[in-house]
């Protein structure tokens, strides 16, 4: 999947304390969107979707800070409990979509995401082909809506970004790998 779409998720994931707890919504909206968008730095490593992907760290991890802002709700400790869990819905997520080849769309790759306990990857499952296809810019809108509708000011800005950058990033996507490969020689 997009990074945008990622970056979504985690602002969808916080839309909930727009009701329940308004006062940490939008610091829970903007750290889900950090943590939606973290674990894809791992591209600067060459180990992507290894390097940064942690599923079940970064979901046990969210789970107890989660369980420490239920008991102590500061705008830290939702702020690190959002982040952290959308950093394991990106990781999770990323199994739905394509492998790790050059060109995704061709289905060459059997590698989804690693899972460090298992020390083995998962498949890539390809319910959205590649990150850039059709229906990853669909689902990218689909969650930008609570960034559009629940939010404001930066939350909404950035999703408005975040959309634009989705429409471009799809329109090139397959022209990508040959810009690469003539960037490399």
């Amino acid at each position: 999947m997009m990074n945008t779409t990622h970056a979504a998720m985690g602002v969808t994931l916080a839309a909930p304390l727009a009701v329940v707890a308004p006062e940490f919504a939008p610091a829970a909206a903007l750290a889900g969107l950090a943590g939606g968008v973290f674990p894809d730095l791992d591209l600067l490593s060459g180990q992507h979707r290894r390097t940064l992907h942690f599923p079940v760290y970064y979901g046990v991890a969210g789970l107890a800070a989660g369980g420490v802002a239920l008991v102590a709700p500061t705008t830290w400790t939702i702020a690190v409990a959002f982040f952290l869990l959308s950093a394991a819905l990106h990781c999770v997520t990323d199994a739905a979509g394509g492998g790790l080849e050059l060109r995704p769309w061709e289905a060459t790759d059997d590698r989804g995401v690693y899972v460090h306990p298992a020390g083995r990857w998962t498949p890539p499952r390809r319910w959205i082909r590649y990150d850039g296809a059709p229906e990853d810019l669909l689902l990218a809108g689909l969650l930008s809506l609570p960034g559009l509708l629940v939010f404001d000011g930066t939350i909404r800005a950035l999703t408005v970004l975040g959309l634009a950058v989705s429409v471009v990033y799809v329109a090139v996507r397959k022209r990508l790998p040959d810009v690469e490969t003539r960037f490399l020689r």
